[in-house]
């Protein structure tokens, strides 16, 4: 390897590490995150240090525990006052761009004291977690939060998929036997395709964003936070890679009894949530868990796709890889 002088930092949204074949899956193959490992060090007891997207991300964006950070929930702001990884790299004279989910909520009253304004240059690094938003994208769209000029949507609404949110209409959604239009939402529907084309599809786009700041970097260093969506619910697959596994591919659950017993309220609220009710019935697994592995698989080819770019661009040998 080269002198180090790029760094591309990717984060899968819920990727299992057991759901890796280079971490012993017996029947999925990600033979472009294997090889990434067997380039590198694959740390087999890595540990976040929050379950909840906003307040794990926070932690790898600062090095520093949930509790010292403060954004301790989703929507919970990182203060201003906190330096994360852009802050840090962007003297050393790199680029620090985010492509795809981040989760951070801004410091709106730490701005508004700091008279900054959050339109302005620095303004929107602070919102952003230190990084420029080349193109943000939280990922979770429903119809009463859908962002009309969400990007994902214009490309979508472009390449011909009509309606106000087709984010959740076409990526997110199914036809049901009658030709109707079923949500993604709430894992009922997971056992069938969605609606967008594979190449349309949210992981296939975010990579085309990823290699259109590549291409254009060019020889500038830079740090990108390639950050996807998926495998993170909805669990809907677009084909090919839906119809690539079914429910005799299921790893047998790791559970116990004994994982009842306790009277933690935390737990036990999440228990009354639909999707933890949903998920301990076999056959909702046996539904869910086939269209999870298709959406890794599919990450892990688009994953490829830009390593194929990287080296022909000649920057595979002097760029850091972290996935996670």
């Amino acid at each position: 390897m080269g002198t180090v002088r790029n760094i591309l930092f990717i984060m899968c949204d819920q990727l299992r590490a057991d759901y890796l074949s280079c971490n012993g899956h017996p029947t999925l193959e990600t033979p472009n995150i294997d090889a990434l490992a067997a380039r590198g060090v694959n740390f087999t007891r890595a540990y976040c240090q929050s379950p909840v997207c906003g307040p794990s991300r926070m932690s790898f964006y600062t090095g520093r525990y949930m509790f010292t950070h403060g954004a301790t929930w989703n929507n919970v702001p990182l203060s201003v006052g906190e330096w994360t990884m852009g802050d840090y790299l962007r003297p050393l004279g790199l680029r620090t761009v985010l492509v795809g989910k981040t989760h951070m909520a801004a410091d709106r009253a730490g701005l508004d004291r700091l008279q900054i304004a959050p339109d302005s240059t620095l303004g929107v690094l602070v919102s952003q977690c230190g990084f420029e938003p080349y193109e943000r994208d939280d990922g979770l769209h429903p119809d009463q939060f859908a962002d009309p000029n969400l990007a994902y949507n214009r490309y979508l609404r472009e390449q011909g998929y009509e309606g106000g949110n087709p984010w959740h209409d076409y990526a997110n959604a199914v036809e049901g036997p009658n030709g109707e239009v079923l949500s993604g939402w709430f894992l009922r529907n997971t056992h069938l395709p969605a609606r967008v084309a594979e190449a349309d599809s949210e992981t296939a786009y975010m990579t085309n964003r990823a290699i259109e700041f590549v291409r254009e970097a060019g020889d500038s260093p830079w740090c990108m936070h390639l950050s996807y969506i998926k495998p993170h619910w909805p669990y809907i697959a677009p084909n090919p890679y839906r119809d690539m596994y079914g429910p005799d591919q299921v790893i047998p659950v790791n559970r116990s009894d004994t994982e009842h017993d306790t009277n933690h309220p935390v737990v036990n609220a999440f228990r009354q949530h639909e999707e933890g009710q949903s998920f301990q019935r076999e056959e909702v697994r046996h539904r869910v868990i086939p269209a999870y592995m298709a959406l890794i698989k599919q990450i892990d080819d688009h994953i490829g796709r830009l390593m194929q770019v990287l080296q022909e661009q000649g920057r595979l040998d002097d760029t850091l890889i972290m996935l996670t």
